[in-house]
């Protein structure tokens, strides 16, 4: 796991792919990391598995795979069926069943409320995982005061759509940021 996160802390921007029109060009890109955010229980073996042959770290959002429902079994699913180095999920019981498993976690967090940005932190402290993905990214002032609140590495996530954001959210204390956004895996 220090090998992942050792790369998180090395990869400003990690490609997260949502379709098969993006991952070309995310096998191209300097991430060692990819977050997979499409898929189902018949073609997610083949994407891990094209994405681990370019010699990247492939994690899977288990919420996202077609057929796997939000139970700890999907964990036991891609450790068992996939290349997978580590699994993402907004669910606490999956994150901690991976993290049983030796699967590297992220536990995906939304902040839409004042009531969701207090509860973050006892939610890490329920699962304990690897790393935390807060959506949406661009907000620097928020992402500063989940990273002193937390004992975990922040990643910012959603809506950034310009290296100004990135810069920003690196230097409030994001180790780094997922996007979709194509033109700034590079």
């Amino acid at each position: 796991m220090n090998n992942l996160n050792d790369c998180l802390y090395d990869c400003p921007v990690i490609p997260a792919v949502k379709d098969e029109e993006y991952i070309e060009q995310c096998l191209k890109s300097d991430s060692e990391i990819v977050f997979v955010l499409y898929g189902n229980i018949c073609s997610i073996s083949d994407i891990c598995k094209l994405i681990k042959e370019s010699g990247k770290k492939c994690i899977v959002h288990a919420d996202l795979i077609n057929g796997l429902a939000g139970k700890e079994i999907a964990a036991d699913f891609i450790k068992k069926y996939t290349e997978a180095d580590g699994l993402i999920s907004t669910r606490t019981p999956v994150i901690k069943r991976a993290k049983e498993i030796g699967l590297y976690t992220v536990l995906r967090q939304f902040v839409i409320d004042s009531m969701s940005y207090e509860n973050i932190a006892k939610t890490v402290d329920a699962c304990h995982p690897h790393a935390v993905e807060i959506l949406p990214g661009p907000m620097p002032t928020v992402i500063a005061d989940i990273v002193k609140a937390i004992n975990a590495p922040v990643i910012a996530g959603g809506l950034i759509t310009k290296k100004s954001q990135i810069i920003e959210l690196i230097e409030r204390g994001a180790v780094s940021v997922s996007t979709s956004a194509r033109n700034l895996w590079e």
